[in-house]
């Protein structure tokens, strides 16, 4: 058994990076469960996707596999979080301290995942008295210091539409490189700096597309 190490493996494509953290979640479910090694056509039923792509996914990783015997969980979960990075602990700071903030903040699996919320800030000084998740909501203007303070490079914005460019820059000014943006709205950074966008609207609006082809298929279905 062989393995590439994160600096020399080359450069893997976006779309499998996207999938790398489903095949994580996978295996650690079948760990939890007490599975020891799985085959890639287990482990492919367990992620969603095909055998044939989750192998071309690992292919970028190195060789983690074993002919005859498949993946070693334990050890191939690892490999996959110390590729993705989340074998240390990333601190992030949530901006926005609504019903949403207030989800994020209370949401487990942050922690579990390598993730620990340092800071949870907002502009509104009428939240500043709330304690959210073992924390105290603090102002958006102590964002320099906690980012300093914490080594932040992970940013979090749950503002509304209208604040959110503005978080985004500020955050891109004291240093946070890579940001989850929740608010409906796209974010002008400036190179360097990683967004991934959740629209939470715009997942729903597609389940709805699918739902309105499958109550009109049967009637456009015409036996000649």
């Amino acid at each position: 058994m062989t393995a590439r190490t994160p600096d020399s493996a080359r450069d893997i494509p976006e779309a499998t990076v996207a999938r790398l953290p489903v095949y994580l979640r996978a295996l650690t479910g079948l760990a939890d469960d007490g599975t020891t090694t799985c085959s890639s056509e287990e482990l492919a039923a367990a992620a969603g996707v095909n055998s044939a792509k989750l192998r071309k996914d690992l292919s970028y990783l190195g060789s983690y596999g074993t002919r005859g015997v498949g993946y070693d969980v334990e050890y191939l979960r690892y490999q996959i979080a110390r590729e993705i990075g989340v074998t240390q602990d990333w601190p992030v700071v949530i901006v926005g301290i609504g019903n949403l903030g207030h989800a994020l903040a209370n949401y487990s699996g942050f922690r579990s995942r390598g993730f620990r919320v340092v800071a949870l800030l907002d502009a509104d000084p009428s939240r500043h008295t709330e304690v959210v998740a073992g924390l105290e909501v603090r102002s958006f203007d102590d964002l320099e210091s906690i980012v300093a303070e914490h080594d932040v490079s992970i940013g979090v914005i749950a503002t509304p539409a209208v604040a959110a460019q503005d978080v985004a820059d500020r955050m891109v000014a004291t240093g946070i490189t890579s940001i989850l943006n929740f608010a409906p709205t796209v974010l002008s950074v400036p190179d360097g700096v990683d967004v991934r966008k959740v629209d939470l609207s715009i997942e729903l609006q597609i389940l709805a597309y699918h739902e309105q082809r499958k109550a009109v298929a049967p009637a456009s279905e015409v036996v000649s």
